[in-house]
């Protein structure tokens, strides 16, 4: 089967490789294509001391490794590390959030004759897959090198096992050569056993990120900004309009009412200015406050935060928080900002990259809506205080109640690490 999946991937490969090669900028072609074929250019000296290599494959998975890997610095600050990644995204936040030090990579073809190579190159002592990637001959060239192979973070959706229980004569071999699960959830775990995985070596150990490092610095203009505050975060296109059409219907009921705004992405600041525009509402863009900001002298209904690294702040205010992704595209964003001040949180029916957020619907810490029905949740948490409150409260005891996990994961890897 290892080697009719090595024909397959091949002969994919052959067909997506141009498209793949050209999709990415100039400058990165070069190495893509080098590291991709496992030609590293790594410090010899690093490589003596035989590093840990981390894979994550995209920005989510970096964003839930990078509290482990400075925490794993901070540990073993002599320990050498290499994080792979297989997206261009995934890569660039790699390099401005991991810690200093950190080798970032792509993670080379998944065919033996290059793997051989990179394995032999690298010399990791573990191999450490971030979420749950499947790469057969990976696996398979870590276990016969005797590489111990976990898999931390793990999460499988039920789309995916049932796919890989179709396979599962292939998957079982394949999930043998891993030398420990740390699964996210007690359901993933009963996924990745449905398809093979060993009893013994699947454990849940909850979710990284629960233990994201979250900002507490609040900036000095946010604690000028007066009236019951609404904070949409990271909105995507077609999601502003949702949003303050919702906030209209209730800003002459309730006077002060401000809705601040944060766009996912900062090309989109204009567009976002555009949409609030045509509302022929008062607003204001956060880079026209200044560094001290307050209501002081001025009168808006909207603020567009214009600016980047500010919203974790931005949500200390909220007296709701609106999340973006979660009416148009698909996804949803990550909840726990708000969660971590203990905020009500009011997403759409899209809020599928975040499966532990069912958890916070289902007692009562937050509120699923259609764009329809988000102008009646508004009003409903601002008449009742207390029901918002109670809901804020109980986000924040279970973004409590699940941290830890990257305790849980230093310390299995310091006993891999301890072991001889």
């Amino acid at each position: 089967m290892y080697l009719l999946y090595s024909i397959i991937y091949a002969l994919s490969l052959l067909i997506l490789f141009t498209p793949h090669y050209l999709k990415r900028p100039r400058d990165l072609r070069k190495k893509w294509l080098r590291e991709k074929c496992g030609l590293f250019d790594i410090d010899r000296d690093m490589l003596k001391l035989a590093p840990l290599w981390f894979h994550a494959v995209s920005v989510g998975e970096v964003n839930a490794v990078v509290p482990l890997l400075k925490r794993l610095r901070t540990a073993y600050p002599d320990l050498p590390v290499v994080l792979s990644t297989i997206t261009d995204t995934g890569r660039k936040v790699a390099a401005i959030k991991a810690p200093e030090g950190t080798r970032i990579v792509y993670l080379p073809f998944d065919l033996v004759c290059i793997l051989k190579r990179s394995f032999d190159q690298i010399k990791p002592r573990l191999f450490i897959v971030v979420e749950t990637e499947l790469w057969p001959n990976i696996f398979r060239i870590a276990h016969d090198r005797g590489i111990p192979l976990l898999v931390l973070n793990g999460r499988i959706s039920a789309k995916s096992a049932q796919r890989y229980r179709k396979v599962s004569f292939f998957m079982k071999k394949v999930i043998e050569n891993v030398a420990l699960f740390c699964m996210q959830s007690s359901a993933d775990a009963e996924r990745l056993r449905s398809i093979g995985a060993d009893e013994k070596k699947v454990s849940v150990t909850g979710n990284f990120k629960f233990d994201m490092d979250i900002s507490q610095d609040v900036p000095a203009w946010i604690r000028g900004v007066t009236g019951p505050v609404i904070v949409a975060g990271s909105t995507h296109a077609g999601e502003e309009q949702i949003i303050i059409d919702a906030y209209r219907e209730n800003v002459y009921r309730f006077p002060g009412l401000k809705l601040i705004i944060a766009p996912r992405h900062p090309e989109r600041f204009k567009e976002a200015e555009e949409t609030i525009i045509r509302y022929d509402m008062r607003y204001m863009k956060r880079t026209e406050l200044g560094t001290a900001g307050g209501d002081e002298g001025r009168s808006y209904n909207i603020l567009l935060l214009d600016t980047v690294g500010e919203l974790t702040g931005v949500y200390s205010i909220a007296d709701m928080a609106i999340m973006g992704k979660s009416f148009e595209g698909f996804g949803g964003q990550n909840p726990l900002e708000p969660a971590f001040w203990g905020k009500p949180i009011i997403c759409g029916p899209h809020m599928e990259n975040f499966p532990f957020f069912k958890t916070f619907l289902d007692e009562g810490a937050a509120f699923e809506v259609t764009p329809g029905g988000l102008a009646k949740k508004i009003k409903e948490l601002l008449m009742q205080p207390e029901k918002a409150k109670a809901a804020g409260e109980k986000a924040r005891a279970l973004y409590l109640k699940n941290s830890g996990a990257v305790d849980r994961a230093i310390k299995i890897i310091g006993e891999y690490l301890a072991a001889p």
